[in-house]
């Protein structure tokens, strides 16, 4: 019904606006972006078409209205950005297709031990390394079985006592998976797509590149004490047992790792890429001071890793190689659609002057503190997350945070950044984000159990976010 009902709102309030809405301090075309904005927000929010298709509305839209020529309105579609994440893309699907990423896991799981806790941090510390480099979706989809089959393993002949310290150990660990694969992609910046908007807006408002390697001094610590954090309140108070060790969880992983065999050739390959590549995304500056030049930028280094999987070959009489095109059709196409959509309205707004008109109403006179306006744009992204997609959001709000900052004449990133990593902290609803969801379907969650554990994070990740946002990124950004 709702998505019937987003249906014809959405076109409508586009054709009521387009009659009505008149900006007489504003450039030319602006009540056509607004109205095509407000669109693109009801298709958005009640998912009344897929995300992908809604996306791609100001690709028809802009040249018709005279917004931006077909070529100008096209160019966002194939920003560097939406390569870069295309080609973290491609090497994650490597990592899949080879079970690299199972292998990896596992591994960690081993050696975290068969302690209770110590399982729930394997499970985090292996899943948030996962999500780093692979979709959380994809990490949670590959975690949950595994987990599945301890909790399985434990099931039978438990006293009441001790059932009752089993349950809460089953919660505490279905939860840790969906919340470490949320925490864990806000590490890089090719981790999570909200990450990605953020960088396309800051090239395309500020013509500033956001380094992958600049973004670790960032990711890596809120990553690190997020998780530690999770854990804590986890195991410490939300959900406290008196568990030790469990039997039969080191064997379960044993099995498992022998399932694999050795590593293959192609695992070799596949590992051996994924680490080149990302040595060469954190020292970029010195392989292009070596080079003397700047030759290398993100976007080539992530794309000259996903074409090297598709020319290394595995069998080369029967021309197999790491990676065949067949097998992209796993890789997320509306995703780089959506960017490049995003992008695209985003510079509609910028140059109607849409964007410094919002921010200046929303800035007012600027007395307000940054502190504070840091606090209410972090705990809206981060509450209004929880009841929509987090990309979708970025894209609608990444531009009005972007121009309160040129308003108030303050650094970007320290409204941008908090921003972009609260619509990653969404810890309440199983419809906030897929891991979120995937952990839910296991039926060992109870909505109760998520959204109080949820609301206790999501309060401790607003303070958070404020506190990087005053320390970490200055020091960062300046």
């Amino acid at each position: 019904m709702t998505k019937t009902i987003g249906l014809v709102a959405g076109p409508l309030l586009f054709t009521v606006l387009l009659l009505t809405l008149q900006f007489d301090a504003l450039q030319p075309g602006a009540p056509q972006v607004v109205a095509l904005a407000a669109w693109m927000v009801v298709w958005w929010i009640t998912d009344a078409v897929p995300l992908p298709v809604t996306a791609l509305l100001p690709l028809v839209l802009y040249p018709v209205f005279g917004i931006f020529t077909m070529e100008g309105a096209a160019a966002p579609y194939a920003s560097p950005i939406v390569f870069l994440f295309m080609g973290g893309f491609l090497i994650a699907l490597a990592m899949e297709k080879q079970n690299l990423h199972r292998r990896i896991a596992l591994n960690i799981l081993k050696i975290t031990g068969t302690n209770a806790n110590g399982i729930i941090l394997g499970f985090m510390l292996s899943t948030a390394f996962l999500s780093m480099w692979i979709s959380n979706t994809a990490t949670a989809v590959m975690m949950l079985p595994i987990a599945l089959s301890i909790v399985k393993l434990l099931e039978e002949g438990k006293t009441d006592e001790e059932e009752k310290g089993y349950r809460r150990f089953k919660l505490g660990l279905m939860l840790s998976i969906a919340y470490a694969a949320n925490i864990g992609g806000v590490t890089t910046i090719v981790g999570t797509p909200p990450n990605v908007v953020f960088v396309g807006f800051m090239k395309e408002f500020y013509g500033q590149e956001v380094e992958f390697g600049r973004w670790l001094l960032i990711g890596i610590p809120v990553c690190f004490v997020m998780l530690l954090i999770t854990y804590l309140m986890i195991t410490r108070v939300l959900f406290r047992h008196k568990l030790g060790r469990l039997d039969g969880s080191g064997a379960l992983v044993q099995t498992k790792l022998r399932e694999l065999g050795k590593m293959n050739l192609a695992e070799k390959l596949v590992a051996i890429v994924f680490f080149l590549t990302a040595c060469s995304w954190v020292f970029k500056s010195q392989i292009n001071s070596l080079l003397g030049g700047a030759y290398l930028n993100d976007t080539i280094i992530a794309m000259g890793g996903g074409i090297l999987m598709f020319v290394m070959p595995v069998r080369l009489k029967t021309h197999e190689y790491v990676l065949n095109w067949s097998y992209t059709e796993k890789l997320p196409w509306g995703i780089l659609l959506l960017f490049g959509g995003g992008i695209c309205l985003a510079k509609g707004l910028e140059s109607t002057g849409i964007v410094e008109f919002v921010g200046n109403v929303i800035a007012g006179d600027g007395s307000m503190p940054l502190w504070l306006l840091i606090l209410l744009l972090t705990t809206f992204t981060l509450y209004v997350t929880e009841l929509m997609s987090n990309v979708a959001l970025v894209v609608i709000f990444m531009p009005i945070v972007l121009g309160i900052a040129r308003t108030l004449e303050v650094n970007p990133m320290y409204l941008a950044v908090p921003v972009a990593i609260a619509s990653s902290c969404a810890f309440m609803m199983p419809i906030s984000t897929p891991p979120n969801a995937i952990v839910f379907s296991s039926g060992y969650i109870r909505m109760s159990d998520m959204v109080k554990a949820g609301f206790f994070l999501n309060l401790i990740s607003v303070i958070f976010l404020v506190v990087v946002a005053l320390t970490l990124v200055h020091w960062v950004y300046g």
